[in-house]
C-alpha cells in the first residue's frame, strides 16, 4: 500500500509542478533549458540531504555501495537514471512544452502515460517480469487513451472567431 501512496504522491506533485513550470515558460521570460537548469539546481541539495537521512538515519542504502557496485552496475545508473530519466527525458518534456502547439494538456499525457505502458513492456521483454492478458489488454488502452485525448481534431469542430461562419451554421 505504500508504494501506492508514494507513486499518487508521485504523480499528484508532477501533475501540479509541471503546471507552474508551464505557466512559467508561457511568460516568455525563461526557455526551456533555464527550465532545466532551475530544476537540477534545485533537486540536487535535496537529493543529498535525502540520500543522507537514507543512508543515516532510515538505513535504506548500503553503505560502500560506491566501491563496492560494479562498472556494470555504475553503467546502468549512469545511462539509465541519468542520462535517459534524469536529463533526455525531462529535456525532451520542457522542449515539447516550449514548442508550437505544446499544450501542457496534449504534451503531458503523451509523455508521462507512454512512459508506464514503455515500462511494462520492458520490464517485460528486458526483466522477465509477468506479461497477462491483462497488462497487454492496458497497454493498448494507455495508447488509444493518448490517441484520444491529444489527437488532432476535425477542423469541423474547431472554435471560430469569424461571425459569418457561425451564424451559416446556425441557419443550417
Amino acid at each position: 500500500m505504500l508504494a501506492i501512496i508514494m507513486a499518487v504522491l508521485a504523480g499528484l506533485c508532477w501533475g501540479v509542478g509541471e503546471i507552474f513550470t508551464k505557466k512559467a515558460l508561457n511568460t516568455g521570460q525563461v526557455g526551456p533549458m533555464a527550465v532545466l537548469l532551475v530544476r537540477t539546481l534545485t533537486t540536487l541539495p535535496l537529493a543529498a540531504a535525502a540520500y543522507w537521512v537514507s543512508m543515516d538515519v532510515w538505513k535504506w542504502e548500503r553503505p560502500g555501495w560506491t566501491s563496492q557496485a560494479t562498472p556494470q552496475v555504475w553503467l546502468m545508473l549512469t545511462l539509465g537514471s541519468g542520462l535517459l530519466a534524469g536529463f533526455a527525458g525531462v529535456f525532451f518534456f520542457y522542449m515539447g512544452l516550449a514548442s508550437p502547439g505544446g499544450d501542457i494538456s496534449r504534451i503531458r499525457p503523451i509523455a508521462f502515460a507512454l512512459s508506464p505502458a514503455t515500462a511494462v513492456l520492458l520490464g517485460w521483454v528486458m526483466l522477465g517480469e509477468g506479461m497477462s492478458v491483462r497488462k497487454a489488454v492496458s497497454c493498448v488502452l494507455i495508447i488509444a487513451g493518448i490517441i484520444l485525448l491529444t489527437g488532432e481534431r476535425s477542423s469541423s469542430h474547431a472554435p471560430t472567431s469569424d461571425p459569418s461562419l457561425t451564424s451559416s451554421h446556425a441557419s443550417s
